[in-house]
């Protein structure tokens, strides 16, 4: 077992550092609002500490989950910032969906100081967090990214170091852009449907079965259909997702011109009050 922080306490953050601490790891935990902090620990057990900083010290591994890249800077370089605290020898793993450029940055601060540093963005949403089976997808170095992956594996179904540092951001992103195709066609194909009178639950009953059939299409069809958006990750998050996707591409010549009409299309969600509505909600621009 091993002693490990965890850093932000969001809807992703709070259960996986459950995970931690149901696994026997001696968990220490650190929230911008640090009522949360208190709470998690007075269901949860371990300790709260009152910066970054404190929260890392005499820690073996370092995990992290905030908002962006700005964020995520915060918390390790910042006045009171866990690089700070960290000891030579360890390990930190960040589970924010970042840019591949801060992941170098912050890769190269960590071998400065002695201690290792492993980008590892999930995919499984809130629900993939709250029942530990989420989809860690890793860069950085293989010795500590060995070390660190049986404790990763305490709130994932899957775990792979696919690369040097950035390598886990840069799969996020390819990820992100195929989810943004599937539920777009996805939200075309069940608006069609409707058009033209058909069962839309008969309907995907059937194609589900076939080649079109989906992650997408099983957990968020029948929702779509009802006109339901309230499951998880939210359009303003996958709109930041989109936006490092869409920046990274600008660097490397990819061309993605289905990711950035749907982008588009988000935008359009966000405007008609569906910021907080989940990915699903694409279908509600075509029913407007």
């Amino acid at each position: 077992m091993a002693k490990v922080a965890f850093l932000g306490l969001g809807v992703m953050g709070y259960p996986m550092a459950r995970h931690l601490k149901d696994k026997g790891h001696e968990v220490t935990v650190y929230n911008r609002t640090g009522a949360k902090a208190d709470k998690w620990v007075s269901e949860n057990g371990g300790r709260a500490a009152k910066t970054p900083r404190e929260a890392a010290e005499g820690q073996e591994i370092v995990f992290a989950c905030v908002g962006n890249d700005d964020d995520l800077r915060q918390v390790t370089l910042g006045d009171d910032g866990a690089f700070h605290g960290m000891d030579r020898g360890t390990i930190f793993v960040d589970h924010t969906t970042a840019s591949a450029e801060v992941a170098r940055e912050l890769y190269a601060a960590a071998q400065e100081k002695g201690f290792a540093f492993i980008d590892a963005p999930v995919s499984g949403g809130q629900a993939g967090a709250e029942n530990g089976v989420l989809t860690v997808m890793c860069g950085g170095d293989a010795e500590p990214y060995g070390k660190a992956e049986p404790v990763i594996m305490s709130f994932a179904r899957a775990c792979r170091l696919l690369g040097p540092t950035g390598s886990g951001q840069l799969t996020k992103m390819i990820n992100q852009i195929c989810i943004a195709g599937l539920v777009q066609g996805l939200a075309e194909g069940i608006h069609f449907g409707k058009k033209a009178g058909l069962d839309i639950e008969a309907v995907l009953e059937v194609i589900s079965k076939g080649a079109a059939g989906s992650w997408q299409m099983e957990n968020r069809g029948k929702t779509m259909n009802q006109g339901k958006f309230d499951f998880g990750f939210a359009v303003d998050w996958m709109r930041k997702d989109l936006s490092i996707v869409l920046g990274e591409a600008r660097k490397n010549g990819a061309s993605l011109p289905v990711t950035a009409i749907v982008d588009q299309f988000y935008a359009e969600v966000q405007t008609m009050g569906g910021k907080r509505w989940d990915t699903s909600s694409l279908i509600a621009r075509l029913n407007k």
